[in-house]
């Protein structure tokens, strides 16, 4: 199984916009005065215990970046160290782990250097090592003053990454009906749902009960500390603004510029997610049909019967793999996040209508980073031990079947597998969840800048204004783009780049509300 969402980071949309007007006011910080010296604040209210001086006073071992079976090394303007962090914030004198780090230094020399600046790019389960050097160039005029940094958060592939099931085993789980349609179907899913969390508890050992958000928001300020900023400058996208809602929670005088994109809602638990993201990508399905001339209605309804059709009889492919429902969902899932994909999404369409489900196959592994070796990535592993780690709620197969009908009036398309999501995904998990969802309010905290878009399919726009007024009056900053995709900053808008660079760089604050369009 895999759950749409909250692990890509953004996706680049073709839309160039311009022309928009904002308010602004200074933070009253000398940021540029940051350096290199060492942390000026504690971590406040709602830290962890009081951690030893090995871990604040640490040294990092900066050196050449190596390459992986995943991903190849960087070049040789990024360094790597690794920082150690307590296993359990309960016992910061106990056992510890090690997180894998990526940066380059500020291109502008000591004097323009603001700090570091640290970037999430979603999930949970996004490596930031390996997407950190690829986002370089999105980011070119903020490399001038800041050190851009990036890591992967505990659990998350070079720090202690999680993989709980092997490649063979990942393949058949993709026979799994996501949707059963009979007890057999449903006791088949169920099974593979707990057999998945068996996997990863054995994978993760005493780990499995220490990758929260909570855990990496403590590492996050642990970082600060130890990169030697007095304030945590950040860019979080889709989970990241789930993460930096809590970072900023739990250490609001160390808030220094954040800015969150493609915000998951901080107000819905389990099941409220699940149907913020049916909406997101029935909203994204429409406006797609709508782009090729069709009727939403009609065109989602033709969709819903071709999936239909495809769980009955599983269309062939060019590998000799067939294509089955879950896996064409999810190909139709991934050109949704940028509006430059949708023209593939065209041809697959078109292609599966003809019998042949090789390009909706293509985007499904996409997406589940599977490779032409048939090796998967482990992004959806971590993202689960994660996710269920956080998520309280465990609704049951009976509620599930309940709630159906009202995920379906949500989608067609999308409403049978995110409903049944609900159930599936942390079913009989072999740790109990955290929270119903998660604390972001931040009184005393600077302003944060949110940033909503209104075609976003994964974290739909509403989330942006939630998370702003949950932050606090004062605190939280909208800022909207009426665009497509997964995120906005670096998607093609000018306003929207220039709004979050003026507020990274010069401590510009925008009105709260502020519309690129």
């Amino acid at each position: 199984m895999t759950r749409f969402g909250r692990w890509t980071a953004t996706a680049a949309a073709a839309l160039l916009l311009a022309g928009c007007g904002g308010g602004s006011s200074p933070d009253g910080e000398d940021e540029g005065k940051n350096g290199d010296g060492p942390s000026a604040t504690a971590p406040s209210s709602g830290g962890p215990s009081a951690l030893p001086a090995s871990l604040t006073s640490q040294k990092l071992d900066w050196g050449r970046c190596k390459g992986t079976s995943d991903s190849p090394a960087p070049g040789s303007g990024w360094q790597c160290a690794t920082l150690k962090v307590p296993l359990d914030y309960a016992r910061p004198g106990g056992t510890t782990i090690g997180l894998a780090l990526i940066r380059s230094k500020a291109t502008g020399g000591q004097g323009r250097r603001i700090g570091s600046l640290l970037f999430n790019f979603g999930g949970p389960g996004g490596s930031g090592v390996a997407t950190m050097p690829s986002y370089e160039s999105v980011v070119g005029p903020l490399h001038e003053r800041y050190d851009l940094v990036s890591w992967d958060p505990r659990g998350v592939a070079a720090s202690e990454g999680v993989r709980c099931r092997g490649d063979k085993a990942i393949q058949a789980s993709e026979s799994v009906d996501a949707t059963p349609d009979d007890a057999a179907e449903e006791a088949a899913y169920f099974k593979d749902a707990a057999d998945f969390g068996k996997g990863c508890a054995k994978a993760a050992g005493k780990l499995m009960s220490h990758v929260s958000t909570t855990d990496t928001a403590r590492d996050m300020d642990l970082m600060r500390e130890v990169l030697g900023d007095r304030r945590m400058h950040y860019l979080g996208f889709s989970y990241g603004t789930e993460l930096g809602g809590v970072y900023a929670h739990l250490f609001p005088k160390n808030v220094g510029r954040l800015v969150l994109d493609a915000v998951v809602d901080p107000s819905a638990d389990t099941v409220g997610h699940a149907k913020n993201q049916t909406l997101g990508f029935q909203r994204a399905l429409d406006d797609y049909l709508r782009s090729t001339g069709q009727d939403p209605k009609q065109g989602s309804r033709k969709i819903a019967d071709l999936l239909k059709r495809i769980d009955a009889k599983p269309l062939p492919t060019a590998s000799g793999r067939r294509l089955g429902q879950t896996l064409a969902l999810t190909g139709i899932v991934l050109p949704l996040y940028s509006k430059e994909s949708w023209p593939r999404l065209t041809e697959a369409l078109k292609d599966a209508e003809g019998g042949d489900g090789s390009a909706l196959l293509t985007l499904a592994d996409g997406y589940n980073e599977r490779d032409a070796s048939g090796h998967y990535g482990t992004t959806t592993h971590s993202q689960r031990v994660i996710s269920c780690l956080d998520d309280k709620e465990r609704p049951t197969p009976e509620e599930t079947r309940k709630r159906l009908p009202e995920f379906e009036k949500i989608s067609p398309v999308f409403g049978d597998f995110m409903g049944w999501d609900t159930a599936g995904w942390c079913h009989d998990w072999p740790v109990a969840g955290q929270y119903d969802n998660p604390e972001v309010d931040a009184p005393g905290a600077g302003p944060v800048l949110v940033v909503g878009n209104t075609g976003d399919p994964a974290t739909p726009y509403e989330g942006a204004r939630r998370m702003a007024d949950e932050l606090g009056k004062g605190v939280g900053v909208e800022l909207t783009w009426k665009g497509e995709g997964h995120g906005a900053y670096g998607s093609g808008s000018d306003c929207v780049d220039s709004t979050v660079n003026s507020y990274l760089l010069d401590a510009t604050v925008p009105k709260d509300g502020k519309v690129c369009s």
